[in-house]
């Protein structure tokens, strides 16, 4: 529990929450990013060890930032004793890995990749994924997965002794039959059917989707009553 004192300089006027980042612990602004930050995609990244076991792993620490060229940034934490994750340090050494987006039917399976299982151990066989040759980078593609992107390592940028974000260029786009329209290059959304990450143990599927048109400045001066 918080003084009242405390409590105060948190809050606004109107009692709503208004606080500097920094007068809190690294566990509290974890989970503020986390709980309002949402929701969030899923990336299941499979990398090879220098042994070549396959390492399968999700975050949500994660998104895409452009399409020229096409990148996708992945926020790697270390473990509580200060050393690599193990895919930290695959793609550090070998500068590959795929990134694969998680539909609703493959949660459980995604979970279990998230256990932290020996380095020698693969999560792949845990969860009972299948595995595929990439076409263009060494770590296997997961045949389940919906979406697919080969990735290669562009940079890797520390922003704490904790914390890097890895930047990869993005440079194969794979999607199982049906998911996308190979000619006009469309997403069937009700078949793709991703989840998104929420905060502690709570995940979301897509439930209603609606459509709002973006406007030019004509469109809007058309409009009267956007103008009211």
């Amino acid at each position: 529990m918080i003084d009242q004192t405390e409590l105060l300089e948190r809050t606004d006027a109107e009692g709503g929450l208004d606080i500097d980042p920094e007068t809190i612990a690294r566990r509290d602004r974890y989970k503020l990013l986390c709980g309002l930050v949402v929701p969030r995609p899923v990336a299941l990244v499979t990398s090879l060890s220098e042994d070549g076991v396959v390492n399968a792993a999700p975050f949500s620490f994660f998104n895409v930032f452009s399409e020229e060229p096409p990148v996708a940034v992945l926020g790697l934490n270390a473990r509580p004793d200060g050393k690599l994750k193990d895919t930290a340090r695959n793609i550090k050494a070998s500068g590959e890995y795929v990134i694969h987006l998680v539909s609703d039917y493959q949660a459980d399976a995604m979970n279990t990749c998230a256990v932290n299982f020996p380095p020698e151990i693969s999560e792949i066989d845990m969860a009972g994924f299948t595995l595929k040759a990439s076409r263009v980078v060494a770590p296997p593609t997961i045949v389940e997965a919906p979406v697919a992107l080969e990735t290669k390592l562009m940079q890797v940028i520390p922003v704490s002794p904790e914390r890097d974000l890895v930047l990869g260029r993005i440079v194969r786009f794979k999607a199982r039959p049906g998911i996308v329209d190979p000619e006009k290059l469309y997403v069937d959304i009700e078949k793709y059917r991703p989840i998104a990450r929420l905060f502690g143990n709570l995940y979301a599927r897509f439930g209603e989707v609606f459509e709002v048109k973006r406007q030019t400045y004509d469109e809007w001066l058309g409009t009267p009553a956007d103008r009211e």
